[in-house]
Protein backbone atom coordinates (compact mmCIF):
# COMPACT_ATOMS: atom_id res chain seq x y z
CA UNK A 1 0.00 0.00 0.00
CA UNK A 2 1.11 3.15 -0.80
CA UNK A 3 -0.39 6.42 0.08
CA UNK A 4 0.76 8.23 -2.83
CA UNK A 5 3.58 7.57 -5.43
CA UNK A 6 6.54 7.37 -4.70
CA UNK A 7 8.48 11.04 -5.55
CA UNK A 8 11.61 9.48 -6.17
CA UNK A 9 10.20 7.50 -9.35
CA UNK A 10 8.83 10.18 -11.14
CA UNK A 11 11.97 11.32 -12.37
CA UNK A 12 12.97 13.59 -15.18
CA UNK A 13 14.55 12.19 -18.29
CA UNK A 14 18.04 10.97 -18.27
CA UNK A 15 20.60 13.70 -18.76
CA UNK A 16 17.75 16.54 -18.40
CA UNK A 17 18.53 19.79 -17.82
CA UNK A 18 18.96 21.83 -14.23
CA UNK A 19 15.67 24.10 -15.31
CA UNK A 20 13.97 20.76 -16.31
CA UNK A 21 14.82 19.05 -13.01
CA UNK A 22 13.62 22.08 -10.91
CA UNK A 23 10.35 22.35 -13.14
CA UNK A 24 9.50 18.54 -13.42
CA UNK A 25 11.54 15.87 -11.28
CA UNK A 26 9.56 14.12 -8.79
CA UNK A 27 6.57 15.39 -10.03
CA UNK A 28 3.46 13.52 -10.91
CA UNK A 29 0.44 15.74 -11.80
CA UNK A 30 -2.05 13.11 -12.18
CA UNK A 31 -1.44 11.54 -8.84
CA UNK A 32 -2.70 15.14 -7.21
CA UNK A 33 -6.14 15.52 -9.16
CA UNK A 34 -4.16 16.66 -11.77
CA UNK A 35 -2.71 19.89 -10.64
CA UNK A 36 0.19 21.39 -12.80
CA UNK A 37 1.33 22.62 -8.81
CA UNK A 38 2.11 20.10 -6.56
CA UNK A 39 -0.71 20.48 -3.71
CA UNK A 40 0.04 21.39 0.16
CA UNK A 41 -0.42 18.33 2.46
CA UNK A 42 -0.70 20.40 5.40
CA UNK A 43 -1.77 17.82 7.98
CA UNK A 44 0.60 15.98 11.23
CA UNK A 45 -0.78 12.96 10.25
CA UNK A 46 -1.98 10.30 7.83
CA UNK A 47 -4.67 7.37 8.13
CA UNK A 48 -4.48 3.86 7.06
CA UNK A 49 -6.91 1.50 6.31
CA UNK A 50 -6.07 -2.02 7.94
CA UNK A 51 -3.54 -2.78 10.99
CA UNK A 52 -1.45 -5.12 8.26
CA UNK A 53 -0.49 -1.74 6.15
CA UNK A 54 0.17 0.09 9.52
CA UNK A 55 2.48 -2.51 10.71
CA UNK A 56 4.15 -2.60 7.43
CA UNK A 57 4.51 1.75 7.80
CA UNK A 58 8.45 1.11 8.31
CA UNK A 59 9.42 -1.47 5.73
CA UNK A 60 12.26 -0.57 3.75
CA UNK A 61 10.81 0.92 0.45
CA UNK A 62 7.59 0.82 1.50
CA UNK A 63 7.68 4.97 1.46
CA UNK A 64 3.96 5.07 3.70
CA UNK A 65 3.70 8.58 5.46
CA UNK A 66 2.85 8.60 9.08
CA UNK A 67 3.43 11.55 10.42
CA UNK A 68 4.99 14.43 9.05
CA UNK A 69 7.86 14.79 11.27
CA UNK A 70 8.83 11.47 9.45
CA UNK A 71 7.94 12.51 5.86
CA UNK A 72 5.45 14.24 3.99
CA UNK A 73 4.08 14.25 0.45
CA UNK A 74 5.01 17.79 -0.10
CA UNK A 75 8.42 17.54 1.52
CA UNK A 76 8.87 14.58 -0.21
CA UNK A 77 8.47 16.22 -4.03
CA UNK A 78 11.07 18.57 -2.48
CA UNK A 79 13.58 16.51 -1.15
CA UNK A 80 13.53 14.45 -4.76
CA UNK A 81 14.05 17.60 -6.69
CA UNK A 82 17.20 18.67 -4.39
CA UNK A 83 18.68 14.91 -4.59
CA UNK A 84 18.53 15.13 -8.59
CA UNK A 85 19.86 18.67 -8.43
CA UNK A 86 23.02 18.09 -6.19
CA UNK A 87 23.71 14.32 -7.58
CA UNK A 88 22.62 12.74 -4.85
CA UNK A 89 20.61 9.85 -3.92
CA UNK A 90 18.82 11.55 -1.11
CA UNK A 91 18.17 14.98 0.43
CA UNK A 92 16.49 15.62 3.73
CA UNK A 93 14.63 19.04 4.63
CA UNK A 94 14.69 20.56 7.19
CA UNK A 95 12.97 23.90 9.52
CA UNK A 96 16.57 26.25 9.23
CA UNK A 97 19.65 25.87 7.61
CA UNK A 98 21.26 25.50 11.42
CA UNK A 99 18.73 22.62 11.83
CA UNK A 100 20.52 20.99 8.93
CA UNK A 101 24.42 21.59 9.95
CA UNK A 102 23.39 20.55 12.93
CA UNK A 103 21.84 17.13 12.18
CA UNK A 104 25.02 16.76 9.69
CA UNK A 105 27.64 17.40 12.18
CA UNK A 106 25.80 15.31 15.01
CA UNK A 107 25.28 12.16 12.70
CA UNK A 108 29.09 11.84 12.06
CA UNK A 109 30.43 13.27 15.44
CA UNK A 110 30.50 12.22 19.19
CA UNK A 111 32.34 13.22 22.28
CA UNK A 112 36.56 13.08 22.11
CA UNK A 113 35.69 13.80 17.69
CA UNK A 114 37.26 16.68 16.16
CA UNK A 115 36.56 19.19 13.53
CA UNK A 116 38.95 20.80 10.91
CA UNK A 117 37.01 23.74 9.44
CA UNK A 118 37.15 26.84 7.10
CA UNK A 119 38.01 29.70 9.13
CA UNK A 120 35.68 31.66 7.49
CA UNK A 121 32.90 29.60 7.99
CA UNK A 122 28.92 30.86 8.53
CA UNK A 123 29.39 32.55 11.79
CA UNK A 124 26.26 30.47 13.53
CA UNK A 125 28.13 27.37 11.94
CA UNK A 126 31.26 28.81 14.18
CA UNK A 127 29.15 29.17 16.65
CA UNK A 128 27.85 25.87 16.61
CA UNK A 129 31.21 24.32 16.64
CA UNK A 130 32.38 26.57 19.42
CA UNK A 131 29.62 25.46 21.84
CA UNK A 132 30.31 21.83 21.49
CA UNK A 133 33.16 21.65 23.20
CA UNK A 134 31.53 21.45 26.20
CA UNK A 135 30.25 17.50 24.37
CA UNK A 136 34.06 17.39 24.20
CA UNK A 137 34.21 17.73 20.49
CA UNK A 138 36.94 20.12 19.52
CA UNK A 139 37.22 22.25 16.23
CA UNK A 140 40.64 23.59 14.38
CA UNK A 141 39.56 26.81 12.30
CA UNK A 142 41.90 26.86 9.22
CA UNK A 143 42.81 30.36 7.89
CA UNK A 144 44.64 29.51 4.63
CA UNK A 145 42.98 27.92 1.66
CA UNK A 146 46.30 25.50 0.58
CA UNK A 147 45.81 21.51 1.07
CA UNK A 148 48.96 21.83 3.76
CA UNK A 149 47.22 24.00 5.92
CA UNK A 150 44.24 21.53 6.79
CA UNK A 151 46.79 18.79 6.48
CA UNK A 152 48.32 20.24 9.43
CA UNK A 153 45.37 21.05 11.33
CA UNK A 154 44.29 17.14 10.94
CA UNK A 155 44.78 14.67 14.23
CA UNK A 156 43.83 11.08 14.85
CA UNK A 157 41.08 11.89 15.79
CA UNK A 158 39.56 14.12 13.10
CA UNK A 159 36.24 13.01 11.81
CA UNK A 160 34.46 15.52 9.94
CA UNK A 161 36.07 18.30 7.24
CA UNK A 162 34.02 20.97 6.80
CA UNK A 163 34.19 23.63 4.17
CA UNK A 164 32.99 26.54 2.25
CA UNK A 165 34.20 27.32 -1.06
CA UNK A 166 33.47 30.35 -1.26
CA UNK A 167 33.58 31.38 2.00
CA UNK A 168 30.35 33.54 2.68
CA UNK A 169 32.51 36.32 4.65
CA UNK A 170 34.95 37.52 2.11
CA UNK A 171 34.99 34.61 -0.57
CA UNK A 172 38.00 32.85 0.20
CA UNK A 173 38.05 29.70 -2.31
CA UNK A 174 39.82 26.47 -0.61
CA UNK A 175 40.06 23.72 -3.47
CA UNK A 176 37.67 21.35 -3.00
CA UNK A 177 38.80 18.40 -4.75
CA UNK A 178 42.17 17.89 -3.43
CA UNK A 179 40.66 18.25 0.47
CA UNK A 180 38.14 15.77 -0.33
CA UNK A 181 40.99 13.39 -1.37
CA UNK A 182 43.34 13.62 1.62
CA UNK A 183 40.16 13.18 3.65
CA UNK A 184 38.85 10.06 1.93
CA UNK A 185 42.16 8.66 2.39
CA UNK A 186 42.00 9.15 5.87
CA UNK A 187 38.55 8.14 6.20
CA UNK A 188 36.88 11.56 7.34
CA UNK A 189 33.84 12.71 6.19
CA UNK A 190 33.58 15.70 4.82
CA UNK A 191 30.45 18.07 4.75
CA UNK A 192 30.13 21.31 2.33
CA UNK A 193 27.87 23.94 2.79
CA UNK A 194 26.64 24.81 -0.78
CA UNK A 195 24.78 28.22 0.58
CA UNK A 196 27.14 30.40 -1.65
CA UNK A 197 27.22 28.72 -4.65
CA UNK A 198 23.60 26.56 -4.91
CA UNK A 199 23.75 23.08 -7.12
CA UNK A 200 23.37 25.61 -10.25
CA UNK A 201 26.93 26.70 -9.91
CA UNK A 202 29.10 23.78 -8.20
CA UNK A 203 27.79 20.28 -7.44
CA UNK A 204 30.49 19.09 -4.90
CA UNK A 205 29.11 15.63 -4.33
CA UNK A 206 30.55 15.34 -7.64
CA UNK A 207 33.73 16.70 -6.21
CA UNK A 208 34.04 13.62 -3.51
CA UNK A 209 32.36 16.02 -0.89
CA UNK A 210 30.11 13.22 1.62
CA UNK A 211 27.44 15.48 2.61
CA UNK A 212 26.20 19.15 1.02
CA UNK A 213 24.26 21.42 3.55
CA UNK A 214 22.38 24.59 2.64
CA UNK A 215 20.41 27.02 4.09
CA UNK A 216 17.52 26.68 1.88
CA UNK A 217 16.19 30.14 3.06
CA UNK A 218 18.76 31.89 0.46
CA UNK A 219 18.57 31.32 -3.25
CA UNK A 220 16.51 28.08 -2.83
CA UNK A 221 13.44 30.23 -1.67
CA UNK A 222 14.19 33.11 -2.88
CA UNK A 223 11.88 35.22 -2.01
CA UNK A 224 12.72 36.14 2.10
CA UNK A 225 9.48 34.54 3.17
CA UNK A 226 10.83 30.98 4.32
CA UNK A 227 13.29 29.75 7.12
CA UNK A 228 14.51 26.07 6.10
CA UNK A 229 17.59 23.75 5.92
CA UNK A 230 18.49 20.41 3.44
CA UNK A 231 20.91 18.01 3.95
CA UNK A 232 22.23 16.25 0.49
CA UNK A 233 24.35 13.17 0.15
CA UNK A 234 24.96 9.60 -1.46
CA UNK A 235 25.75 7.37 1.14
CA UNK A 236 22.61 5.20 2.76
CA UNK A 237 24.43 5.09 6.29
CA UNK A 238 24.61 8.47 6.07
CA UNK A 239 21.46 9.13 4.85
CA UNK A 240 20.09 7.17 8.13
CA UNK A 241 21.88 9.38 10.39
CA UNK A 242 20.84 12.91 9.07
CA UNK A 243 17.28 11.40 8.63
CA UNK A 244 17.66 10.28 12.25
CA UNK A 245 18.80 13.57 13.69
CA UNK A 246 15.88 15.26 12.06
CA UNK A 247 13.01 13.18 13.49
CA UNK A 248 14.39 12.74 16.85
CA UNK A 249 15.78 16.65 17.55
CA UNK A 250 12.19 17.63 15.42
CA UNK A 251 13.94 20.10 13.34
CA UNK A 252 11.18 19.12 10.52
CA UNK A 253 9.65 21.83 8.48
CA UNK A 254 6.27 22.53 8.15
CA UNK A 255 4.89 21.76 4.23
CA UNK A 256 4.34 24.91 3.79
CA UNK A 257 7.96 25.95 4.00
CA UNK A 258 8.31 23.03 1.39
CA UNK A 259 5.35 24.07 -0.75
CA UNK A 260 6.90 27.87 -0.98
CA UNK A 261 10.75 25.80 -1.80
CA UNK A 262 9.10 24.12 -4.67
CA UNK A 263 8.38 27.26 -5.77
CA UNK A 264 11.34 28.94 -5.34
CA UNK A 265 13.22 26.25 -7.22
CA UNK A 266 11.29 26.68 -10.37
CA UNK A 267 13.54 30.25 -10.41
CA UNK A 268 16.49 29.13 -8.94
CA UNK A 269 18.28 29.28 -12.47
CA UNK A 270 17.45 32.36 -14.16
CA UNK A 271 17.52 34.50 -10.69
CA UNK A 272 20.92 32.53 -10.17
CA UNK A 273 22.42 34.11 -13.60
CA UNK A 274 20.60 38.05 -12.78
CA UNK A 275 22.05 37.89 -9.27
CA UNK A 276 25.39 37.12 -10.75
CA UNK A 277 25.43 39.35 -13.90
CA UNK A 278 24.54 42.12 -11.72
CA UNK A 279 26.38 41.40 -8.91
CA UNK A 280 29.75 41.03 -10.71
CA UNK A 281 28.24 44.56 -12.76
CA UNK A 282 28.54 46.46 -9.49
CA UNK A 283 31.60 44.72 -8.07
CA UNK A 284 33.33 46.31 -11.02
CA UNK A 285 32.11 49.57 -10.40
CA UNK A 286 33.64 49.43 -6.95
CA UNK A 287 36.78 48.36 -8.51
CA UNK A 288 37.19 51.35 -10.48
CA UNK A 289 36.26 53.43 -7.56
CA UNK A 290 39.14 55.36 -6.42
CA UNK A 291 37.23 55.45 -2.65
CA UNK A 292 37.60 51.74 -2.46
CA UNK A 293 40.86 50.19 -1.33
CA UNK A 294 39.28 46.24 -1.99
CA UNK A 295 36.49 44.32 -3.60
CA UNK A 296 36.12 40.51 -2.67
CA UNK A 297 34.53 38.78 -5.37
CA UNK A 298 35.93 35.78 -6.74
CA UNK A 299 34.64 36.32 -10.32
CA UNK A 300 37.20 39.10 -10.22
CA UNK A 301 41.27 38.55 -11.72
CA UNK A 302 42.81 39.78 -8.70
CA UNK A 303 40.65 38.09 -6.29
CA UNK A 304 43.83 35.93 -4.43
CA UNK A 305 41.63 32.92 -5.32
CA UNK A 306 40.23 33.65 -8.91
CA UNK A 307 42.19 31.09 -10.33
CA UNK A 308 40.78 28.24 -8.24
CA UNK A 309 37.22 29.72 -8.43
CA UNK A 310 37.86 30.22 -12.41
CA UNK A 311 38.04 26.04 -12.52
CA UNK A 312 35.75 24.86 -9.88
CA UNK A 313 32.45 27.44 -10.29
CA UNK A 314 30.44 27.05 -12.87
CA UNK A 315 29.77 30.75 -12.25
CA UNK A 316 29.40 33.51 -9.33
CA UNK A 317 26.36 34.43 -6.69
CA UNK A 318 25.06 37.94 -5.37
CA UNK A 319 27.22 38.07 -2.61
CA UNK A 320 30.46 39.47 -1.37
CA UNK A 321 32.73 42.16 0.03
CA UNK A 322 34.18 45.22 -0.66
CA UNK A 323 37.10 47.87 2.00
CA UNK A 324 36.95 51.73 1.63
CA UNK A 325 40.49 52.94 1.90
CA UNK A 326 39.04 55.39 4.84
CA UNK A 327 38.98 52.41 7.61
CA UNK A 328 37.01 53.89 10.35
CA UNK A 329 33.91 53.02 11.67
CA UNK A 330 32.41 56.03 10.46
CA UNK A 331 33.24 55.84 7.28
CA UNK A 332 31.71 52.55 6.94
CA UNK A 333 28.59 53.37 8.14
CA UNK A 334 28.08 56.04 6.41
CA UNK A 335 28.21 54.54 3.34
CA UNK A 336 25.87 52.15 4.46
CA UNK A 337 23.56 54.11 5.99
CA UNK A 338 23.33 56.25 2.29
CA UNK A 339 22.37 53.53 0.45
CA UNK A 340 18.52 53.06 -0.64
CA UNK A 341 17.62 50.42 -2.98
CA UNK A 342 20.08 47.79 -0.25
CA UNK A 343 18.28 47.50 2.95
CA UNK A 344 20.19 46.64 5.61
CA UNK A 345 19.41 43.75 6.99
CA UNK A 346 21.15 40.09 7.13
CA UNK A 347 21.03 36.95 5.27
CA UNK A 348 21.26 36.65 0.95
CA UNK A 349 19.54 34.69 -1.88
CA UNK A 350 16.38 36.52 -1.70
CA UNK A 351 14.77 39.32 -4.23
CA UNK A 352 15.78 42.41 -2.54
CA UNK A 353 19.64 43.77 -2.69
CA UNK A 354 20.88 43.81 1.27
CA UNK A 355 23.97 45.30 3.17
CA UNK A 356 25.71 44.59 6.43
CA UNK A 357 28.73 46.00 7.56
CA UNK A 358 31.26 46.19 10.77
CA UNK A 359 34.07 44.80 12.31
CA UNK A 360 32.74 41.25 12.75
CA UNK A 361 35.56 39.82 9.67
CA UNK A 362 38.46 40.71 11.46
CA UNK A 363 40.81 38.19 13.17
CA UNK A 364 43.03 40.78 14.61
CA UNK A 365 42.40 42.63 17.13
CA UNK A 366 45.27 44.57 16.94
CA UNK A 367 44.09 45.70 12.99
CA UNK A 368 40.30 45.66 12.94
CA UNK A 369 39.16 45.82 9.10
CA UNK A 370 35.64 47.73 8.49
CA UNK A 371 33.88 45.61 6.01
CA UNK A 372 30.96 46.29 3.71
CA UNK A 373 29.11 43.12 2.37
CA UNK A 374 26.39 43.28 -0.43
CA UNK A 375 24.08 40.58 -1.44
CA UNK A 376 23.05 42.05 -4.69
CA UNK A 377 19.41 41.21 -5.67
CA UNK A 378 17.08 40.97 -8.59
CA UNK A 379 16.58 45.33 -9.07
CA UNK A 380 17.15 46.81 -12.52
CA UNK A 381 21.59 46.85 -12.26
CA UNK A 382 21.66 50.54 -13.61
CA UNK A 383 19.46 51.41 -10.17
CA UNK A 384 21.84 49.42 -7.73
CA UNK A 385 24.88 51.05 -9.72
CA UNK A 386 23.24 54.40 -9.52
CA UNK A 387 22.41 54.08 -5.32
CA UNK A 388 26.23 52.43 -4.71
CA UNK A 389 27.34 55.19 -6.65
CA UNK A 390 25.57 58.08 -5.06
CA UNK A 391 26.59 56.29 -1.43
CA UNK A 392 29.72 56.61 -2.20
CA UNK A 393 29.80 60.68 -2.84
CA UNK A 394 30.91 63.35 -0.58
Amino acid sequence: MRHLPDPRENASPEGAGFETICEHHGENALAHGGGAVPPLYQNSTFVFPDAESFERRHDPGAHIFEYTRHDNPTTAILEAKWARLESGNWARCFSSGMGAISAALGGCLKAGDHVVCVYRCYWPTKQLLNHWRRFNIETTFVKGVEPADFVAALRPETKVLYLESPTAGLGDVPPVEPLTKLASERGITTIFDNSWATPYFLKPLELGCDLVVHSATKFFGGHSDVVAGAVMGRDAQLEERVTQERILVGAVPDPFAAWLLLRGLRTLPIRMERHQASALAVAQLLVDHPKIDRVYHPGLPDHPHHEIARRQLRGYGSLFAFTLKEQTREACYRVINKLKLFQIGVSWGGHESLVVGGNFFSDDPEHIVWIVRLHVGLETVDDLLADVTQALED
